[in-house]
């Protein structure tokens, strides 16, 4: 059998990505494309035949169906401002009836009040199934008018009402079955057609007014705890359900090639980092905790990078992360099998990204036993460079255009062809729109100087059947595949001559084809396993464990393949099986773990799960021998890290303790000890935080600190241990906070908001002032430094930022040290009191008392703590004069001190002095402000020297 070169395909990506120009566009827009320079797009089609795009896919004829989102948040867009749908949001069919590549036909199929913002659509025949959470809705047109007949909800309870992180498109497998994925915005609450149950969250809530309750640590009826995002497969009678990836965050779209092979890409609006993945069977993808019950954000451990934190990457169990895109908003994702762009482009893994305004292009390719998407290029785009810092509200995108491309999907046509459907708005994300009219666009990739047609397929013969089969659409040859399934055996010949095809995406889809042709088909692919080809084999086998009732002698036959692929397809295969009957073989597959492979590490443990203290000696004896645990090498060591039974925890504590060790295995051996959910590993973890290594007891303090929360905290008695590590995590989480603040790879919203939390803390104030007084402070980041820095509740380092930073909005930047090294000049002090202070504060006899009476302040301050009071008002109000707003139902407003509060009355006195007396039933709202009355001294125009002169009269006390 011919190689596989959709795997061996990586040189052509130097090929097509080499040259990329303007395209000459054969219909209008206003908009420029720069991709590979033999291929051209054209606009197929544009608002008014349809309006606001999420999602495509593309029928037996050729057609466009599109799914619309016009009402989109109206709860967060007004609704009467911009282009509304009152009846609800539509499927539209879009057509080219005379073949001249614009489409020039625009039908209503169906409008739906039940369709709020739909993210998703798969036309099967005469089913069409739209993705609209909480429901995967099937329209059926039973007669062919384009008009559905019959509207099942296929599957409901599924969180993410009106949210971009829900449900999303569904997608026939090469096995026939249907897979789709949804967001984190839970909790998943789903039973399909036979009773099975999935019950799935997170802590994550929000977003929407409809996603207000949320939890993680659910179990689903298979026993498992699955969180966050989900890949889910069903069998279209809508039993089977089955989670085959979890823990995404917002995965918008899931794609399958003709081998089995599942891609993702995921997003993160808060860093730098989205993602396209390689999804294997049961992969963690690593957003939340396990359990769901914590972000990553709370999980980040001391020095941890960003990005390894933010995907769980030093976690036993988590998946790799595949490629890291940046900053940015991820939406369709497919990979085009066809030739009629040419073999250079067969294999094309297409991302598109709409916070970027590209489609990302990539060749994946085989890495150990995975699959990696290979290197990362623009494939299409409307800019001249790189929009890699991706700001999704973009002032500059109001008056340039080329930042209004916004592609939402990806889709291979019948004919070969990329079709691209364009939001087209000036931002994306926020959960806005300011594009009132709701316009789109649909453009069309094609060969230059080649005309593309879509084939008429007839699915009423055997060869019409075939050709379906092997179409570029991929919903398309899902209707080939199930014509050609119900013959049987019958069709055996014919679609064993498709294993000779050139192209190895067709050779693929006969292999899963045949599998379920009968006892016949069953033995043709069982004959594949003995392929030279690897991909032949896994898919052979693949193929044969959803055909076939009993996987095992297939599994026992190729446990000693040379693929490492093949060999963790068989891992994954034994996940669900009796333990007993799967260990032998299980045994013989770690026995050939080469000691760096994640995807095979994981697959192997995946199916030891739950009996890991049972199968850890005899793991240990197989690959570890006599040998020490100082002495492991990494195969022993990553099985240990992996699965961290308990019963491992004396070797694990002489690891973690070891000096002759790299600091890095002693880290991996701490981290093992603190995912076991057990008394003595607490324990340990206690001992260990005694190390004289230092890098061992700041590690293991960090731990016993955090899992004093959640995983260890009924095991010990903490208060009797008295065991106070805050201040080291705490510590920690504000380095970690740091690092993202001088992290370019971040979007600036997301190190701004860094720098907020830390500005609001005393330790990461004095972290940041400490970056400023090494000269390290980020430019780009003053401005948000000096608008929260001043807000900081320690005197310490206020005084300090007046050294670095200049106060936001007001005209002149105090250091509070050298005003405090200036001789005040007391008589003048009492007359500046007297000018801008006295209408509030009292000093003895003069003043008035709206204010703190300030005739004892000395008692109270020093100058350095007096100077910042004055300057920095905000930073630290007195008990009793924070200030209120006060409104009442009768439209009256109060601001002032709350100077009196009982059940019946609050009093309220104001600024000039006057108290009201505010009925309690007669209040409609009350909010504590954070800034105070006093105006800050450089508003009012006071000199250094003035602020010296005042600060002498108050501390004289006459």
């Amino acid at each position: 059998m011919k190689s596989t070169r959709a795997f061996t395909g990586i040189c052509f990506c130097i090929l097509f990505f080499t040259a990329c120009q303007p395209s000459n566009q054969k219909a209008r827009t206003d908009l420029p494309f720069y991709l590979p320079d033999d291929l051209e797009v054209t606009l197929w089609a544009e608002t008014p035949m349809f309006y606001n795009p999420t999602n495509m896919d593309i029928d037996a004829r050729g057609r466009v169906w599109v799914t619309e989102a016009v009402n989109y948040r109206n709860f967060n867009n007004d609704s009467t401002a911009f282009f509304h749908h009152p009846k609800g949001d539509r499927v539209m069919i879009l057509e080219d009836t005379d073949n001249d590549g614009v489409a020039d036909s625009s039908k209503l199929f169906v409008q739906d009040t039940s369709l709020v913002s739909p993210l998703g659509i798969a036309v099967m025949g005469n089913k069409v199934v739209v993705s609209c959470a909480p429901s995967i809705i099937i329209y059926t047109d039973e007669d062919g008018d384009d008009k559905p007949d019959k509207k099942e909800i296929f599957l409901t309870g599924f969180g993410g009402k009106d949210h971009d992180h829900s449900l999303h498109a569904v997608l026939a497998g090469a096995d026939g079955n249907w897979y789709f994925n949804t967001g984190n915005a839970g909790p998943h609450m789903v039973t399909d057609k036979s009773g099975w149950s999935l019950r799935s969250g997170s802590i994550y809530t929000g977003g929407t007014p409809y996603n207000t309750k949320n939890e993680g640590n659910l179990k689903s009826d298979d026993g498992k705890v699955w969180v966050g995002g989900l890949a889910l497969r069903i069998h279209p009678d809508g039993t089977g359900l089955k989670v085959m990836g979890h823990n995404f965050r917002n995965a918008y779209e899931l794609t399958a090639d003709s081998y089995g092979n599942f891609w993702q890409n995921d997003n993160d609006d808060e860093v730098a980092a989205c993602r396209v993945s390689w999804l294997a069977e049961g992969g963690n993808a690593g957003y939340f905790s396990t359990d769901g019950t914590r972000t990553w954000q709370a999980d980040q451990r001391p020095d941890q990078e960003i990005f390894t934190a933010h995907w769980h990457q030093e976690d036993p169990g988590v998946m790799p992360v595949g490629d890291r895109s940046g900053a940015g908003a991820p939406t369709g994702v497919v990979l085009n099998e066809g030739d009629a762009l040419g073999e250079k482009y067969r294999g094309l893994l297409l991302s598109a990204d709409a916070g970027r305004n590209v489609i990302f292009g990539y060749h994946p390719h085989q890495e150990k036993s995975g699959l990696v998407p290979g290197e990362r290029k623009n494939f299409i785009t409307s800019l001249s460079g790189d929009n890699a810092l991706y700001v999704w509200n973009d002032s500059a995108a109001n008056t340039h255009k080329e930042k209004w491309f916004r592609p939402s999907d990806v889709a291979i046509g019948t004919d070969g062809a990329i079709y691209i459907a364009d939001w087209y708005d000036p931002v994306v994300g926020g959960h806005q729109m300011q594009d009132k009219k709701g316009f789109g666009r649909i453009y069309r990739v094609t060969p230059k100087n080649k005309t593309l047609r879509s084939p008429k397929i007839d699915l009423g013969t055997t060869e019409g059947q075939i050709a379906a089969l092997r179409n570029p659409a991929i919903n398309v040859r899902h209707l080939g595949f199930q014509q050609l399934k119900q013959q049987g055996e019958g069709v055996v010949e014919p679609v064993s001559q498709l294993l000779k095809d050139e192209n190895p995406y067709i050779q693929a889809r006969a292999i899963w084809l045949l599998a379920q042709l009968g006892q016949k088909g069953v033995t043709a692919t069982a004959a594949l396993l003995k392929s030279d080809n690897e991909m032949t084999r896994a898919t052979a086998f693949r193929a044969l464990r959803v055909a076939v009732p009993d996987i095992m002698p297939y599994a026992v036959q190729l446990q000693k393949d040379p693929s490492a692929f093949v060999r963790r397809e068989i891992a994954i295969a034994l996940r669900d099986l009796p333990f007993e009957k799967t260990k032998p073989v299980l045994m013989e597959l770690a026995g050939q773990f080469d000691g760096e492979d994640r995807w095979y590490l994981n697959a192997v443990a995946a199916a030891m799960a739950g009996h890991e203290a049972e199968i850890y000696p005899e793991i240990k004896q197989l690959l570890a021998n006599d040998k020490t645990p100082a002495e492991w090498d990494k195969k022993m060591s990553m099985f240990a890290w992996r699965l961290h039974p308990a019963v491992a925890l004396p070797d694990l504590l002489l690891r973690a303790g070891d000096a002759a060790l790299d600091a890095k295995e002693r880290r991996a051996a701490v981290t093992a000890i603190a995912f076991i959910k057990d008394k003595g590993a607490a324990e340990t973890m206690l001992t260990l935080s005694k190390n004289k290594l230092p890098d061992v007891a700041e590690q293991a303090s960090y731990w016993l600190s955090f899992r004093q929360g959640n995983d260890w905290y009924a095991l010990l008695d903490w208060k009797k241990l008295k065991i106070n590590t805050g201040y080291e995590r705490k510590l920690a989480a504000m380095k970690a906070r740091l690092l993202a603040v001088q992290d370019e790879h971040l979007s600036l919203g997301a190190r701004k908001g860094r720098l907020e939390q830390m500005a609001k803390d005393s330790l990461g104030g004095q972290l940041l002032i400490g970056l400023a007084s090494e000269n390290k402070f980020p430019k780009e980041l003053v401005p948000a430094m000096e608008e929260s820095i001043f807000k900081n509740p320690d005197l310490t380092v206020r005084v300090q930022a007046g050294k670095y930073f200049k106060q936001a909005g007001v005209q002149k930047n105090y250091s509070i040290t050298d005003i405090a090294g200036i001789k005040g000049d007391e008589k003048n002090g009492k007359s500046v009191f007297a000018s801008h202070c006295a209408s509030c504060h009292k000093v003895g006899q003069t003043g008035s008392s709206i204010g703190p009476e300030l005739t004892s302040i000395g008692k109270k301050f020093d100058k350095t703590g007096l100077l910042d009071a004055i300057i920095h008002p905000s930073a630290a109000i007195l008990l009793g004069y924070e200030p209120w707003l006060i409104n009442t139902k009768d439209g009256g407003s109060f601001f002032g001190f709350l100077i009196s509060e009982n059940k019946q009355a609050v009093i309220v006195k104001d600024v000039a002095g006057q108290q009201h007396t505010i009925a309690t039933d007669k209040i409609s709202s009350r909010q504590k402000q954070n800034k105070s009355l006093m105006p800050e001294p450089a508003v009012a125009g006071i000199s250094e020297q003035e602020l010296a002169d005042v600060a002498g009269y108050l501390l004289a006390g006459k």
